[in-house]
C-alpha cells in the first residue's frame, strides 16, 4: 500500500507539472516542507534546541542549508527550504555540520529536538508565480511584515483544473483593482497531504491583516463576492494557518 501511494503521489505531481504547461525554471519555484508538531509544554526548550542548531550553522560556515521558518498559532513549526529538483532531497544537508561538530554532539542536538515534539511530516509545495500577485516582485519576506496568514483551499482531482482557472480570475481581479492586499499562490506537491493550492499573505501583525482584508473585500465589492461564490462551491475544504516568520530560527547562510 505504501508503494502504491508513492507511485500515484509522484504520477500527480508530474500530471500537476505538465497540465499547467508553465516552464519549471522561469515560473515555479519548488520548496521542501519540514513541519514539527510541538508539545505545547515544550515549546520553551523546543526553540532553544533550534537556536543552538542555527548558531552551530553560523559558527561553523554551513553553506549547504538554509531555511525559513514560520511558527504557527497551533504550535507547528514550519520549515521551508528551496530545492532546483527531486533529487535535491537525496542529499544529507547536515552531513557538514555533523563532520564539524562531532556526530555524538550532533546527535545529541537532534535528539535533544525530537523529544519536544509528537510528530513530524514532510513535504513539498511549488510556489507558482504566474497565480501570484506581487506587483514589485515575488518576496517571501516582504520588510517588515512577519505575519503570516496561510489558506488551504482544497479541491479534488477532477477539480484541479477549475481551481487553477479561478485563481487566474482572481489574480485578473485583483490586478485591474490595484489591489493592495499582495500574496503569493503554492501548489501542492509529492507528498502533501491532499491537493490544495495554498494562498499566502504577509502583514505586519494580526490587526494589519484584518485592516487590509475589510478594505480589500469592500474594493472587489460584488465581482469578488462573485468570485468566492465560485471558488466554494469547487473546494472540498479549506483551513488556515496563522504565524509568525521567525528570523531569530531561520538559517540563509550569510
Amino acid at each position: 500500500m505504501k508503494n502504491k501511494h508513492i507511485i500515484n503521489s509522484l504520477l500527480m505531481f508530474f500530471v500537476f507539472t505538465m497540465f499547467t504547461g508553465i516552464s519549471q525554471e522561469k515560473s515555479t519555484q519548488m520548496y521542501w516542507i519540514h513541519e514539527d508538531q510541538v508539545k505545547p509544554s515544550m515549546v520553551g526548550e523546543y526553540e532553544a534546541v533550534s537556536k543552538e542548531l542555527v548558531a552551530a550553522c553560523k559558527t561553523h560556515g554551513v553553506k549547504e542549508a538554509k531555511w525559513l521558518t514560520l511558527a504557527t498559532s497551533n504550535f507547528n513549526y514550519i520549515y521551508v527550504g528551496e530545492i532546483d529538483k527531486m533529487a535535491d532531497l537525496d542529499k544529507n544537508i547536515f552531513a557538514g555540520l555533523s563532520e564539524k561538530m562531532g556526530k555524538e554532539a550532533f546527535s545529541n542536538l537532534f535528539a535533544r529536538m525530537d523529544k519536544c515534539y509528537t510528530d513530524h511530516l514532510d513535504y513539498i509545495i511549488t510556489l507558482d508565480k504566474d497565480l501570484s500577485y506581487q506587483p514589485s516582485g515575488i518576496n517571501q519576506m516582504p520588510e517588515g511584515k512577519y505575519y503570516r496568514n496561510n489558506v488551504r483551499y482544497y479541491v479534488t482531482p477532477e477539480n484541479y483544473a477549475k481551481g487553477y482557472e479561478i485563481a487566474k480570475k482572481y489574480k485578473k481581479l485583483f490586478s485591474e483593482k490595484g489591489s493592495k492586499m499582495y500574496y503569493r499562490v503554492y501548489r501542492s506537491s509529492f507528498g502533501s497531504n491532499g491537493t490544495f493550492f495554498m494562498v499566502a499573505m504577509a502583514a505586519e501583525s494580526p490587526e494589519d491583516y484584518e485592516r487590509m482584508s475589510a478594505a480589500n473585500r469592500k474594493l472587489l465589492g460584488e465581482e469578488g463576492a462573485k468570485l468566492n461564490q465560485e471558488l466554494l462551491g469547487i473546494i472540498s475544504k479549506m483551513d488556515e494557518m496563522q504565524g509568525w516568520m521567525r528570523t531569530d530560527l531561520s538559517y540563509t547562510g550569510n
